[in-house]
């Protein structure tokens, strides 16, 4: 039986802490918890990204949530 190489990458330490911020400065009125437990799965993608993966996107960690959510709040 031929061996499967597996790779998990989890989210690094303060991911949600930059998700948080990001909402703050955006003010009152914005129902965070539910954009993003829909959005979740794409910021755990970005946030499994390498920092070199990220840079090649243009981005870099504190980024990621302007990215996700840049539909609904440009220049958020």
């Amino acid at each position: 039986m031929q061996g499967t190489d597996l790779h998990f990458r989890f989210p690094a330490p303060g991911w949600r802490q930059r998700l948080d911020s990001y909402f703050a400065g955006l003010g009152q009125g914005v129902n965070a918890a539910a954009l993003i437990r829909a959005r979740l799965a794409e910021v755990a993608g970005l946030e499994a990204l390498s920092d070199a993966e990220l840079a090649l996107l243009g981005l870099d960690r504190s980024d990621i949530p302007a990215r996700v959510f840049q539909d609904l709040f440009p220049g958020g």
